[in-house]
């Protein structure tokens, strides 16, 4: 794993956390990206070398949308960028991970994606980033 890529941040506004955000980095979003396998809208905001991903869910069964019916806004998970997403898959489940889906998936930003299941991560829904080519 080469860095964080973003933070992940579930919010039932888009828009409003938008301005919240903006006010609170002092800087706008860079970006906003529907993904609709995922049923989230996303938006992007630079701080550094990571991001900021705010995720609003587009339809009530989404992963986000679940979320904040369980747990509220807040922290959703931490992305890490790799080089071999597949390579990084066959090593953490020989670590003896739990891998949420073993075949990675179009996520936002240019990404292809691999989760972790919180309950072998500490509680914390890991993402694995790795940039199509």
């Amino acid at each position: 794993m080469r860095k964080i890529e973003h933070i992940g941040i579930a919010v039932a506004d888009l828009e409003k956390s938008n301005e919240l955000f903006k006010k609170l980095l002092g800087k706008a979003h860079f970006k906003t990206e529907k993904v609709e396998g995922e049923g989230v809208d996303t938006s992007f905001f630079q701080v550094g070398e990571t991001k900021v991903e705010l995720l609003q869910a587009t339809r009530p069964d989404s992963p986000i949308a679940k979320f904040i019916d369980r747990k509220s806004e807040g922290v959703h998970h931490i992305a890490f960028d790799v080089e071999d997403i597949m390579a990084e898959v066959v090593r953490l489940k020989e670590a003896g991970f739990e891998i949420l889906n073993e075949t990675p998936k179009e996520g936002a930003d240019n990404k292809l994606v691999v989760f972790l299941h919180p309950r072998s991560t500490n509680g914390v829904l890991v993402e694995l980033c790795q940039e199509k080519f």
